[in-house]
């Protein structure tokens, strides 16, 4: 789990709640309706127009995502994924490390493939800071915590910081933010986060290294992040840029 999959501190959710809370990240909840259905709702009102057109124009080129049921405002009604998350079928040992990572590297690549709608347009109201565009669609939180095992296969969630740019800049983020484990010396999944991060660099077919740069500075202003957890941004980078290089010495 990394930082933005964690409720503020001293949340609690709102008393018309329409469910069960399933998770809290750092801007919104997302709620079981029954067993078909989750509501992602923006606590700051945030409008959830710009996400639900990204999650609909990429099932419409059949990537493994949750199908947009009904949207309005800051609410998202879709389909529920069934499964443990990519994260949690790691720490019971029931997924290798270097499997983890061609899953990782696999999302990517189907992901890169769907062409930036042309009409999309970055929100004003975006809590991250915007690098340009591109030519496809990003993810730019593609982690463990965000993959879901289904019987179907991996499911992509959490849309948030979709946008459109480039497959170096979210192979960067992933690396970066899998690798902000690594080098957080008192974690208990360090060594498996390092080997995580090496497995993906060396599964992915596209280097990270031109955006790598970006990567952190992105990282660097996510919104959520403690000062102690925003210090081991630069040192996951320099990480990633090691790694990187003795890849390209191989």
């Amino acid at each position: 789990m990394h930082p933005g999959d964690v409720a503020p501190h001293a949340y609690a959710p709102s008393d018309d709640a329409p469910g069960h809370l399933l998770t809290s990240g750092t801007s919104a909840d997302v709620y079981a309706i029954d067993d078909e259905r989750v509501l992602r709702r923006y606590r700051e009102g945030r409008d959830a127009a710009p996400e639900v057109d990204l999650l609909r124009h990429v099932r419409s080129h059949d990537f493994p995502a949750p199908d947009v049921l009904r949207a309005g405002g800051p609410d998202i009604v879709m389909t529920r994924m069934h499964g443990p998350t990519l994260l949690q079928a790691l720490a019971a040992g029931e997924f290798s490390l270097p499997d983890a990572a061609h899953v990782l590297a696999d999302l990517h690549a189907m992901l890169h493939a769907v062409p930036a709608p042309q009409s999309w347009q970055v929100p004003r109201d975006r809590d991250w800071p915007q690098l340009g565009g591109g030519p496809v669609v990003v993810h730019l939180d593609l982690h463990p915590g965000n993959v879901v095992l289904t019987e179907q296969g991996p499911m992509l969630v959490d849309w948030a910081n979709a946008a459109t740019g480039t497959p170096e800049l979210d192979v960067a983020v992933t690396a970066v933010l899998i690798a902000e484990v690594a080098v957080d010396a008192g974690g208990d999944y360090s060594q498996a986060a390092r080997a995580v991060v090496a497995a993906f660099l060396h599964a992915s077919d596209v280097s990270p290294l031109t955006a790598l740069d970006d990567a952190v500075a992105l990282r660097s202003g996510a919104p959520g992040l403690l000062p102690g957890e925003r210090e081991l941004v630069p040192q996951a980078g320099a990480l990633v840029r090691t790694m990187l290089a003795l890849t390209e010495r191989r």
